[in-house]
C-alpha cells in the first residue's frame, strides 16, 4: 500500500511564501515521476509541476513558471513544491502525485498518476 501525505498548506497574503511537501510510504522502490496538481472550486484539476525521480527534469505549467520550483528528497521519498509570489488565482486544493512508470500521455496528464494524496488546501488572500 502506498500512501502521499501533503503538508504545509494554509492562508497567506498575496505575494507571500509557502512550501508543500509530500511524503511517500509503503512500496516506494518504483516512483518514475511526482507532481503537484491543484483543483479550485468549481473547476477541474490541472498540473502545476512534475519532477523525474531518477533524472530530477522538471515541468511546470505556464502559470507558475518562475514563481513555483519543485524538488526532491530521494532518501526521504519526499517531494516540495515551494511556491512564491502567491497570487490570489493560486488558492486551490492541491494534490500530489505518483506515477511508477512511464506513460505516453506524459507528466502534465493525470492519467499517468497511479497514487495520489488526500489534498491540502492552499488559500492566497488579496
Amino acid at each position: 500500500q502506498v500512501q502521499l501525505v501533503e503538508s504545509g498548506g494554509g492562508l497567506v497574503q498575496a505575494g507571500g511564501s509557502l512550501r508543500l511537501s509530500c511524503a511517500a510510504s509503503g512500496r516506494t522502490s518504483r516512483t518514475y515521476i511526482m507532481g503537484w496538481f491543484r483543483q479550485a472550486p468549481g473547476k477541474e484539476r490541472d498540473f502545476v509541476a512534475a519532477i523525474n525521480w531518477s533524472g530530477g527534469s522538471t515541468y511546470y505549467a505556464d502559470s507558475v513558471k518562475g514563481r513555483f520550483t519543485i524538488s526532491r528528497d530521494n532518501a526521504k521519498n519526499t517531494v516540495y513544491l515551494q511556491m512564491n509570489s502567491l497570487k490570489p488565482e493560486d488558492t486551490a486544493v492541491f494534490y500530489c502525485a505518483r506515477a511508477l512508470s512511464y506513460r505516453s500521455w506524459g507528466p502534465r496528464d493525470s492519467r499517468t498518476y497511479d497514487y495520489w494524496g488526500q489534498g491540502i488546501q492552499v488559500t492566497v488572500s488579496s
